[in-house]
């Protein structure tokens, strides 16, 4: 292997029985989770990891005392404490767990409920509505369901979070069947949908091997410790959130803060005394353009270049005055920052490197739910801009019939791999051939090992003279435009000469382009745009690569809850 891959001895895990046991035995009082009842709150909520795993054996005990055991139960709520407690207390009962999509409309939820076929449900109060109607119609297996929040719904059959907690206690000190459960480890234990693009998405199924490999893996890779206080940022019920901050993270005894949302992400970033985080490029993106421009604004650019070559120079020499240098910009973002870890699109080469200048440590990693999910990161030491790094230790990585560039399908072997889509084998057959995973990516290495990623296969646009286009590339390019908050670059069929049109869809910053064209009507805004992408983005490509017509927007286009486009509704919603 080589040696760059494992840079530490890293964990040991094999379950997340194993795990329970860690937050006791090693870590004890030290505190797991602080978080909020409300945005506004003055008050802190803090859990140690001993209360947290006494929390997921008294639940655990009650679940069994319900007689659970290798059945299934769904998880749906926003970030929160009790999300993560239900999440282990399942998975520890020898029960299987469906994390549901916090964003999903109600007619999915029940469709998820209805495919998953799950006997139990834990809910938050957001989602009584829509277990009511379920519990009426009476067209699932459900149960039992329990509310995490207390409610008084007398025509509805709940179990209250709270109370069930202190009972499974006391079935805890009475020896409960909990402490006899002997797991499988290599049997199904997780349930996720995809968070794809299509109306009816597969079901993964994982084991709790898989994902204790893919955190042994992470803990060779870069270092956490257990003074580290990370944002709960990205929906739990993602595996990139699930596995990297609160898995890995409580695996290594740091500290979990829940975000209170999208608007209130700068505050707790402070109040928090934030170390790191786990996000997508798009909020990297749109935190390196808000810091750039502050920096403008204060007069300060020149002064910002010259000192990141001093420090550049410094670095050289072995000596490290990043955090220093940019303590102001440092202290108005974070000042306890150091760790970013963004996976799941491309990001610019210019926000990664100003992350990076700052003294923040930004990994960039490749994954998918299917592979639990890291299989490819930078590491503490070895990185290079725009690349996903390297794979992770024990998985391998192969490039499938690469085209002259180098590029073709990534394919993987490795530990974490899933079991296979639940009771789908055409599906399974074809990403599932002689040991490997057929990602539906497309990528290279570079002479140096390092990966690349250049689009998912099904988005390339190929022209009819073989020139194949990866959107990504032109959509990173048009995003560096100051006023454009978002792009999708896609092919629209020319009836001229029966070949596609690149055509890209840009949603802009008004207050951005008031800023830049104070004077100008929103009117003539299509035009301003036009020319810059004639200018900045056509001018810089090969012919074949030009963007041949433009829509612009204000509205944001249509996402996943981790912020992936979805292209299919997008094109269908413009008519193509």
């Amino acid at each position: 292997m080589d040696k760059r891959r494992k840079l530490y001895e890293g964990d040991h895990l094999t379950n997340f029985r194993e795990l329970v046991t860690r937050y006791k035995v090693v870590f004890g009082e030290k505190l797991a989770f602080q978080y909020k009842l409300t945005p506004d709150s003055k008050d802190y909520i803090k859990k140690t990891y001993l209360q947290f795993a006494h929390d997921i054996e008294s639940l655990g005990s009650y679940l069994l005392h319900l007689g659970l055991q290798k059945k299934r139960i769904a998880i749906i709520a926003p970030n929160r404490y009790e999300w993560c407690v239900s999440y282990l207390a399942i998975t520890t009962s020898d029960i299987i767990v469906v994390p549901l999509d916090k964003a999903l409309p109600e007619n999915e939820i029940v469709s998820s409920i209805i495919r998953s076929q799950v006997d139990a449900v834990i809910f938050s109060k957001e989602y009584l509505s829509t277990f009511s109607h379920l519990q009426e119609e009476k067209s699932s297996n459900l149960q039992y369901y329990i509310c995490m929040d207390t409610i008084d719904n007398p025509s509805m059959n709940l179990l209250d979070y709270s109370t069930i907690l202190a009972e499974g206690e006391e079935l805890l000190q009475k020896n409960s069947q909990y402490q006899d459960i002997v797991l499988d480890k290599d049997a199904m234990s997780i349930m996720l949908f995809t968070s794809g693009t299509t109306s009816l998405s597969k079901i993964v199924c994982l084991s709790q091997a898989n994902i204790c490999a893919d955190i042994v893996s992470l803990s060779q890779m870069a270092k956490v410790y257990k003074e580290d206080v990370l944002l709960s940022f990205l929906p739990l019920h993602h595996t990139f959130e699930s596995t990297c901050t609160f898995l890995y993270g409580t695996s290594c005894g740091i500290t979990i803060a829940f975000c209170d949302g999208i608007r209130h992400v700068a505050q707790n970033l402070k109040e928090y005394d934030i170390t790191g985080f786990v996000c997508v490029p798009l909020m990297l993106e749109i935190m390196h353009k808000q810091i750039v421009k502050t920096i403008e604004k204060q007069g300060k650019t020149k002064l910002v270049k010259f000192m990141t070559h001093v420090s550049h120079f410094l670095l050289k020499l072995g000596i490290d005055v990043r955090r220093k240098i940019f303590k102001q910009i440092l202290d108005s973002l974070a000042p306890h920052l150091r760790l970013l870890i963004a996976g799941g699109a491309p990001m610019s080469k210019e926000a990664i490197q100003g992350f990076l200048d700052l003294g923040i440590n930004l990994l960039q990693g490749y994954g998918l739910t299917e592979t639990s999910p890291v299989l490819a990161g930078e590491n503490d030491q070895y990185k290079k801009l725009g690349s996903v790094g390297f794979p992770l230790p024990g998985i391998d990585i192969e490039i499938d019939s690469p085209n002259e560039e180098g590029i073709g399908e990534i394919k993987a072997k490795a530990p974490t791999v899933m079991l296979g889509y639940y009771e789908n084998p055409e599906a399974n057959a074809k990403v599932l051939k002689d040991g490997w995973f057929y990602t539906g990516d497309l990528g290279y290495f570079d002479k140096d090992g390092f990966l690349f990623i250049t689009g998912r296969k099904k988005d390339v646009i190929v022209l009819k003279n073989g020139k194949n286009i990866y959107p990504e590339e032109l959509e990173m390019l048009i995003n560096k435009l100051p006023y454009v908050s978002e792009c999708m670059v896609f092919g629209k069929p020319s009836p001229r000469d029966n070949d596609l049109r690149l055509c890209a869809k840009i949603v802009y910053n008004i207050e951005v382009m008031k800023e830049l064209y104070p004077d100008t009507p929103d009117t003539e805004y299509h035009n301003l745009v036009w020319l810059d992408i004639r200018n900045k983005i056509n001018k810089s490509m090969p012919a074949y690569k030009y963007i041949r017509e433009i829509y612009i927007t204000r509205t944001p286009l249509i996402k996943t809850t981790t912020q992936k486009i979805k292209r299919n509704v997008e094109l269908k919603n413009m008519g193509y």
